[in-house]
């Protein structure tokens, strides 16, 4: 995962929300042992945990790895931040400038075979996801959608969703999410 403030973002949000380690370790269902090492950048969370962490502390993913100023409303190729996620095979890139607005546009590229998470996560919202690259196969509640270069999928992102790579090489797709919750 890249950013080694990750911990310390976490912390100063949790003793921003009044919460103790513990408070948000059964929050998460984590121990506050792993949650103190999180914090102390002695651990890495996975992407599910990571996704607990924020809705528990009420703040989308990208949170933790965003500086604290605010950008204009351009954001060039190579100042895009970046998040990857060990063992996942999974990059994804803020396309937004900020969180602070109603939508966020993020670019998501996995290797073959990569997904976004073991099982489906749900997060509120709604959500559209186009394929630039690759063949993609989404799951959505029970249904499974299979989608090709330059097809695009709505849904409900409070329905629990998971995107596979079930090409023979990478998975590049763009996903707009309002209101931002990744």
């Amino acid at each position: 995962m890249s950013g080694r403030d990750i911990g310390s973002r976490i912390r100063q949000k949790r003793l921003e929300r009044g919460l103790s380690l513990k408070d948000l370790a059964q929050a998460i269902g984590k121990t506050p042992s792993f949650l103190s090492q999180v914090e102390r950048d002695l651990a890495e969370p996975s992407i599910t945990s990571l996704r607990d962490i924020g809705k528990a502390l009420e703040v989308p993913i990208f949170y933790f790895f965003m500086d604290a100023q605010e950008r204009g409303p351009l954001v060039r190729r190579d100042q895009r931040k970046i998040i990857t996620f060990p063992g996942y095979q999974l990059a994804f890139e803020l396309l937004s400038p900020s969180l602070n607005r109603e939508m966020e546009i993020i670019q998501g590229r996995l290797k073959p075979g990569g997904m976004t998470c073991e099982t489906p996560l749900p997060h509120p919202g709604e959500e559209a996801t186009l394929v630039l690259t690759g063949r993609m196969e989404i799951q959505v509640g029970s249904d499974r959608y299979l989608l090709e270069e330059g097809d695009c999928i709505y849904y409900y992102a409070s329905v629990p969703h998971k995107i596979v790579n079930i090409g023979d090489g990478e998975l590049i797709f763009v996903s707009a999410i309002t209101p931002p919750s990744f």
